[in-house]
């Protein structure tokens, strides 16, 4: 008798012993591999000592935060991470989003999005390896370069660090230079995310990253189309 593929293994980091619990035991109920932490140390330790597949990282923790804990694990090794935060202020979300994190949700929020979030940046994991397997050829668009294969970015030569998110949404845009984008199309597929997800929260989410990935790439290089969504310019 053959045994299946192991379980991914989710890590949960949330100093509030009722949430974390409920998380740990739906994402068990989903199939995942759970490991517990409730400060921002213990959370650093766990990740170096099971490599998980996810994090679910609460922002505010005892200890340092969960900016700080995203951090360590992000130098540590690369992995997806979901920020959990009680405030939906642009300016946390962006810190959060420069410091590695992949995606983000406000308290409170629904178990069943917190499942298809996580379901979300797996399937991104798996498509991102099989790209790389592939080796396609680079883009380039107006002195930004986008290798797909190595998953590098550099702006008139000088190496840009993005995030994995922030890299497939670049991608995205670049694949159709000028072509406006709307935001869903970007969900469907950067986020992986379905038409049931069209909410406002999942509309912001789309543009936190972009604000982000301006911040790096220049901000004339991304075109905004207001009620509509987003194009990536062929600058000269």
């Amino acid at each position: 008798m053959t045994s299946g593929p192991a379980p991914r293994t989710a890590l949960v980091v949330e100093d509030e012993p009722a949430i974390n619990e409920a998380l740990a035991q739906r994402l068990r109920a989903e199939g995942y591999a759970v490991e517990q932490a409730f400060d921002g140390p213990s959370a650093v330790d766990l990740a170096a000592a099971v490599h998980p597949d996810v994090v679910l990282l609460d922002v505010m923790l005892p200890g340092f935060d969960g900016l700080e804990v995203c951090r360590r694990i992000q130098a540590a090794r690369p992995v997806p991470v979901l920020m959990l935060t009680a405030r939906d202020d642009e300016a946390d979300v962006l810190v959060g989003l420069g410091v590695g994190a992949d995606d983000y949700l406000t308290k409170p929020f629904s178990m069943r999005e917190v499942v298809a979030r996580v379901a979300a940046l797996l399937r991104r994991v798996e498509r991102a390896a099989a790209l790389a397997d592939e080796r396609p050829a680079a883009i380039e668009v107006g002195g930004l370069r986008i290798d797909p294969g190595a998953r590098r970015t550099s702006v008139a030569g000088e190496a840009v660090h993005l995030t994995p998110t922030e890299f497939d949404l670049l991608l995205c845009l670049a694949r159709t230079p000028g072509q406006v984008l709307g935001r869903e199309r970007l969900l469907r597929e950067v986020w992986d995310w379905g038409d049931a997800w069209g909410s406002a929260g999942a509309t912001r989410t789309v543009d936190s990253h972009v604000k982000a990935l301006r911040s790096k790439v220049g901000a004339a290089r991304i075109r905004t189309v207001h009620g509509v969504g987003y194009a990536l310019e062929d600058l000269p």
